[in-house]
């Protein structure tokens, strides 16, 4: 009767509230400075982690050729990377939930940067593995920390809107990574090892910055809550036991939403890496566009999720999480055709409102994902979900590569038999199968739109003076 009675729930919960939308403006007026600093530190960090990981998407061919390797081999780096993102947030999230969000974040982005620039100088395809593969760990640590740092201190009304603005920094790299590849790639004699050096040099300033910056509200307050609980238990007990002994309860009581997070964001993972990773690879060998135009077009379709993650995750705040997610789902599974069926430049209309689809979904992620996720343990949760379902997601890439080529097509002139495969209707199955699947994750999943954990600490005898004192 209970499940009978969660699942009517889950049509009716679907029922947006009463709330006005604001002016978008009037949202973002409401942070201080410290809250628009922490803002843009996450979304600049998350931006170049996305322009790494994209580089690869939008040079396959490039770095095959270099190597004398298929696609499909060098979608490995994809997948390689994709599945040891899961170890990167699991250590970064521990660390990042006991130390603050401001150190693990500093050693974490000058970690990828540090492997960005050497994925430049792997002179034979097994060093490119293995590099990619470090750059697995280290970009599966930063999401968590970036969405803490970024929304965990920011006033409840605005963070729908951040979300989605904190979620196109995975579009914003993808659209720097397509437009610094249109302009370095083919302009000097480095090729596509010159873009991995260049972009290993911003994230460096980035820290800096954080450096500069104090420890989140939010931690300050679980960290006070931590060493009150400590010293009445006992007065020998460390914050680091504390902390230890915390976890295992935590788990047994959150297991359950913790499993779903991970289905759902494997879900995700899907839609996005099975709609992108491939895409240029597909516009390149099958449609032969040159490599300027598929950079165009990426380029369009990225304009498109930088609208729609930023419109859907404004709009969530007022017409609920789940039911702005349902609604962009159907429209996108619509879409797909548009998406994929066309042979000339027109294709551009489709890539822009799939990808403000595909990413307008995405946009609403953040901010759920922090408010289902418990506060002493979210960058943990946070990062460790959005991992897991990467790595459950991570053969997309290779998936799509390896079924295409049971997929041959008669070839052209201006094309040889090694990369001519119909790359189009593997795609189309694939993400119509996704969109199935998480309208039925998301219609079922719970929803906590609005919440503030936070306050519930605070009023729980942590004195904002205290937290002051610290910062």
């Amino acid at each position: 009767m209970l499940i009978l009675k969660y699942l009517i729930t889950r049509f009716t919960s679907l029922m947006p509230p009463l709330i006005l939308p604001e002016n978008p403006i009037t949202l973002l007026r409401m942070l201080n400075r410290q809250q628009i600093a922490f803002f843009i530190v996450a979304l600049l960090a998350w931006t170049f982690d996305a322009f790494d990981f994209f580089t690869v998407t939008l040079n396959i061919i490039e770095i095959a050729t270099t190597y004398n390797k298929l696609p499909s081999d060098i979608t490995w780096g994809i997948t390689v990377t994709l599945m040891l993102r899961s170890v990167g947030a699991i250590i970064f999230g521990i660390v990042g939930d006991r130390f603050g969000r401001k150190w693990p974040f500093i050693v974490n982005i000058v970690f990828y940067a540090i492997v960005e620039i050497c994925t430049g100088f792997c002179s034979t395809y097994a060093q490119f593995i293995g590099v990619r593969a470090l750059f697995g760990i280290a970009m599966g640590g930063i999401y968590g920390n970036c969405a803490a740092t970024a929304l965990e201190d920011a006033p409840i009304a605005a963070r729908g809107l951040l979300s989605g603005l904190l979620q196109q920094g995975y579009a914003l790299g993808y659209l720097l990574a397509a437009a610094l590849n249109l302009a370095i790639t083919n302009n000097q004699r480095y090729r596509w090892r010159a873009l991995f050096w260049f972009g290993g040099c911003p994230p460096l300033l980035v820290a800096l910055w954080r450096i500069f910056l104090p420890e989140t509200r939010a931690f300050l307050c679980v960290k006070e809550a931590r060493k009150t609980n400590a010293f009445a238990a006992d007065h020998q007990v460390s914050a680091v036991r504390a902390f230890l002994s915390a976890i295992r309860p935590a788990l047994a009581q959150h297991w359950p939403i913790f499993i779903y997070l991970v289905l759902m964001m494997a879900g995700f993972n899907f839609l996005s890496h099975g709609s992108q990773d491939l895409y240029p690879t597909f516009l390149a060998s099958q449609l032969m566009f040159s490599h300027s135009l598929v950079t165009v077009t990426t380029v369009v379709a990225n304009c498109g999720a930088l609208v729609g993650g930023t419109l859907m995750g404004y709009f969530s705040s007022f017409f609920g999480r789940r039911l702005s997610i349902i609604v962009v789902l159907i429209i996108g599974a619509a879409l797909i055709p548009a998406y994929l069926l066309p042979r000339n430049m027109s294709i551009m209309a489709g890539a822009f409102f799939q990808q403000m689809c595909v990413q307008g979904a995405w946009g609403v992620v953040p901010i759920h994902l922090m408010e289902l996720s418990p506060l002493q343990f979210r960058s943990f949760v946070v990062g460790t979900s959005y991992q897991l379902g990467n790595l459950i997601s991570s053969a997309s890439s290779t998936i799509e590569a390896t079924a295409g080529q049971h997929f041959p097509l008669q070839t052209s002139n201006h094309a040889t038999n090694k990369y001519q495969y119909d790359y189009g209707k593997v795609m189309s199955i694939f993400l119509a199968s996704t969109y199935c699947y998480l309208l039925i994750i998301i219609l079922l999943g719970p929803e906590k739109n609005n919440t503030d954990e936070l306050t519930q600490c605070e009023t729980k005898e942590v004195e904002l003076s205290e937290v002051d004192k610290n910062l």
